[in-house]
């Protein structure tokens, strides 16, 4: 499985106090609950909106279009789709196009795909898409969208993976 998602390394092995984060480990569990409790909690008091229709056509078209960049190698508008934080990873359009050649190939070269329906709520969204390379063998693509300041939806991470059993 693939996972195209801006991750920013850590630069230091130490944290406050000098603890190490092989120290922290065992703590991450609590810290892991207090978070997901705080997230419950606030979800159940701020409503996001749904994604409208035009969301969804949006948030397809993005995907669709940064799909045609691919296959006509237009490094500049595949790229130009892409959210700030895979911008700022892969810095540029031609690095963007090389990355997902060499490590998306049935991304950069899909013999078919089909998408499902958007899914999300504010400025986050999931689109599903079922896509098959040219070996035959069949894909999962789970794209996270953001939408921008300017209203506009960004391509802010592909996962991928083998389908099960090799069919969708």
């Amino acid at each position: 499985m693939h996972l195209l998602y801006a991750v920013q390394p850590s630069t230091t092995t130490r944290l406050a106090n000098n603890m190490s984060i092989s120290q922290f480990a065992p703590k991450r569990w609590f810290l892991g609950l207090t978070c997901a409790a705080t997230l419950l909690l606030l979800g159940t008091t701020v409503q996001a909106s749904p994604l409208t229709a035009q969301d969804e056509k949006q948030i397809l078209s993005v995907v669709k279009n940064q799909l045609a960049a691919f296959a006509a190698d237009d490094a500049d508008k595949a790229f130009s789709y892409a959210a700030p934080n895979i911008r700022q990873m892969v810095v540029t359009a031609n690095a963007f196009m090389s990355m997902v050649r060499s490590q998306y190939a049935v991304v950069y070269r899909p013999s078919s795909v089909i998408f499902l329906k958007p899914q999300g709520e504010g400025n986050e969204a999931l689109l599903n898409a079922l896509l098959s390379d040219s070996n035959g063998r069949e894909w999962t693509a789970s794209y996270t969208l953001q939408r921008q300041k300017n209203r506009t939806w960004r391509i802010a991470g592909c996962q991928l993976g083998e389908a099960a059993g090799g069919r969708v």
